[in-house]
């Protein structure tokens, strides 16, 4: 007798979830099969990759990354560059400056860049603040106002701020939420209660469930994915029903592998081959578990991931 394959599809589905406007607005999730399980129901939103720049710049990055945007002259100017990548779903804005144990800048030059920025480009926008929860609240809400009617995303609300974040960005202004939650189901599927008992929409928001650079308890991130993705679609838990947006690039570019110089480590061959091996690595586990979408930094990872995404589905 010959064998024949089970179906595995489920009757709950991946919340779908739109991003920017016009021709380039993208939609994450949808989905109602695993990961690239297109041999059991087709999916109809392919993951999507975006490319992250800094507001402080990348002059001290790699020469793939500092040397592509050597002939910008201010942070629209790069992500006009970066948006002009076919490849390139997105932009996500991180906005380094705004740390305050760092440059502190101030939330007002913070959203004439994101502002400048999105006036600049036609793809869509997403916000990466400065990991200092109260500024990040601060910059969020006042970004959200600047940007109204472009369906941004604001990456991320945490537990210790996601209830400013929810009520300006998410209600006032309509803005996109990124629930931001430290690998663990429990704490995204809690975040997620809590945001949407405020009232936010669930088609409103995007989870980023955590991540690591491979090789970096990185075991973690893919059962935390597998688990989040099986209790949605196989328990049809509506508070893990959202999508994944995933930021790779800045976790996978600054681990020993990424930073060590070739003079330093000779035997590991190219720093830079190394960390676009390790970005391009870590992003497709994530994919493969279950991330919507990844953030990347060097354009060449963009290309390869992009190619395994189109030939997966």
């Amino acid at each position: 007798m010959p064998f024949k394959k089970p179906v595995q599809k489920f009757n709950a589905a991946i919340n779908t979830v739109e991003l920017g406007v016009g021709d380039k607005k993208i939609v994450l999730g949808g989905e109602n099969v695993y990961p690239f399980y297109t041999f059991d129901a087709p999916i109809e939103n392919a993951p999507k990759v975006g490319l992250e720049i800094s507001d402080l710049g990348y002059a001290d990055q790699v020469p793939g990354i500092s040397g592509f945007y050597a002939d910008c002259a201010t942070i629209a100017d790069m992500a006009k560059k970066a948006a002009a990548i076919e490849d390139v779903d997105f932009i996500a804005l991180h906005l380094d400056s705004a740390d305050p144990n760092e440059t502190n800048a101030p939330v007002e030059d913070c959203v004439a860049t994101a502002k400048a920025v999105c006036d600049a480009i036609d793809k869509p926008l997403v916000i990466i603040g400065c990991k200092n929860d109260e500024k990040d609240a601060a910059l969020f809400s006042k970004v959200a106002d600047a940007l109204q009617g472009k369906n941004i995303v604001v990456l991320s609300a945490k537990e210790a701020n996601y209830k400013g974040i929810a009520a300006s960005a998410g209600l006032a202004y309509n803005q996109k939420l990124g629930a931001e939650s430290a690998v663990d189901i429990n704490l995204a599927k809690q975040l997620n209660v809590l945001i949407t008992q405020m009232g936010v929409a669930p088609g409103s928001i995007v989870m980023n469930t955590g991540t690591a650079a491979a090789g970096y308890g990185f075991e973690y991130v893919v059962s935390t994915l597998d688990r989040v993705k099986a209790a949605a679609l196989g328990q049809n838990d509506a508070s893990l029903q959202m999508p994944i947006m995933t930021p790779v690039g800045s976790e996978t570019w600054g681990v020993k592998e990424s930073i060590v110089e070739e003079a330093d480590m000779p035997e590991w061959g190219s720093r830079e081959q190394r960390g676009i091996s390790m970005e391009v690595t870590s992003a497709a586990a994530v994919l493969a578990s279950g991330s919507n979408a990844v953030i990347l930094r060097h354009p060449e990872s963009v290309a390869a991931v992009k190619k395994l995404i189109k030939e997966l589905i």
